[in-house]
């Protein structure tokens, strides 16, 4: 059990290379003991040597130098800081581009807002928990653009979070075809927090020449929305029977259906999405922060339930809900647990 509950807090501000170099210098012992748990893992589960990983980081730079030159500057400010090469902190971007397995099962839920709470994403983030020493709590204020908060591992140019304007975003593996070679995902988040409608939003996504599929839960100005993102395609569903949206680790939009078919099941995806559908319609109050948190605690289909916890699975038996995030944008505020939400509090982090 880590020894406390709360994440470390970072805040940078500036160009993009000073708040690489910012980032670098205050979390350097995290940024570089990441990029070495890393390089580790994709020998040891992908038998992917260091000079095929450095390859594969370089052959990735320019599409992403033409994507957002700006994360390219401060990935550069990281590597300064902390006296790496460039391309261990790329490896950082790219690394779930060496294969098409998933590297992590969530349930996420988008709800607008209510007499209660304002608008809310949330998620239970299931995976590797050996990641929990570099995950921080990271404000960012850049230079004429929206101030954003993400919970992250220290080195990523992105992850879950908010910025000032509105947009939240939470994170599903989604199964479906991928390729090596492409604009990295956390790049394409990254622009996705300098969006301040649901538009440019869905605008920031569909312009990169993307290598792998993702699902992205949201809240905008415009409320709910939930993108699943294939290499080819970026289909974006609205609340329809209810008020919100719920996602597992499954395509949803029927263009993307036949995935499901050709993709073996994510850690009970089909039952985690029913349970946590069930959870919400059988609250006959406006849904609240309170709510939320009970609906994530939620064990009901124990090893494969909303929260997660270790078990013998030979394949997946070692991811657990790693943290709990709930996101008000409206509020400038995340509720996380650090650590299964039925065990860990709800430590409360503003922006």
């Amino acid at each position: 059990m880590p020894e406390t509950t709360r994440y470390r807090e970072l805040e940078v501000a500036g160009t993009p290379r000073e708040m690489g170099q910012q980032v670098g210098e205050t979390a350097r012992e995290e940024v570089q003991s990441f990029c070495e748990v890393a390089l580790v893992r994709l020998q040891e589960t992908m038998q992917i040597s260091g000079d095929q990983a450095k390859a594969l980081a370089e052959q990735c730079l320019p599409l992403a130098k033409e994507y957002s030159p700006d994360s390219v500057e401060e990935l550069q400010g990281i590597a300064e800081a902390t006296g790496l090469p460039f391309w261990k902190i790329m490896l950082l971007q790219i690394r779930n581009q060496f294969t098409p397995d998933p590297d992590s099962g969530c349930t996420s839920i988008s709800l607008p807002a209510t007499s209660k709470c304002s608008a809310i994403v949330a998620q239970n983030w299931d995976n590797d928990p050996t990641l929990d020493p570099f995950t921080i709590m990271l404000t960012r204020r850049p230079v004429g653009k929206p101030a954003l908060m993400t919970l992250t591992q220290a080195g990523l140019i992105s992850y879950i979070g908010f910025n000032e304007a509105g947009i939240g975003a939470c994170l599903n593996s989604l199964p479906a075809p991928s390729r090596s070679l492409g604009v990295p995902h956390y790049f394409t988040l990254r622009e996705l927090y300098e969006a301040t409608s649901l538009a440019a939003a869905v605008n920031a996504i569909w312009r990169a020449q993307r290598a792998i599929p993702a699902n992205i839960m949201l809240t905008t100005p415009e409320g709910p929305a939930d993108f699943e993102v294939t290499i080819d395609n970026v289909q974006v569903l609205r609340p329809e029977e209810t008020s919100w949206i719920t996602h597992t680790n499954h395509c949803l939009h029927p263009d993307l259906c036949e995935y499901n078919e050709q993709f073996p099941e994510l850690i009970g995806s089909h039952p985690r999405k029913a349970r946590i559908d069930k959870l919400l319609s059988a609250n006959t109050a406006e849904i609240g922060v309170e709510e939320i948190k009970t609906a994530l605690r939620d064990h009901r289909g124990h090893p494969r339930s909303i929260c997660r916890h270790a078990n013998d699975d030979p394949d997946h038996g070692f991811w657990q809900t790693v943290f709990s995030v709930i996101i008000e944008p409206g509020e400038r505020r995340m509720h996380v647990s650090r650590g299964t939400p039925c065990s860990a509090p709800y430590e409360v982090y503003q922006l």
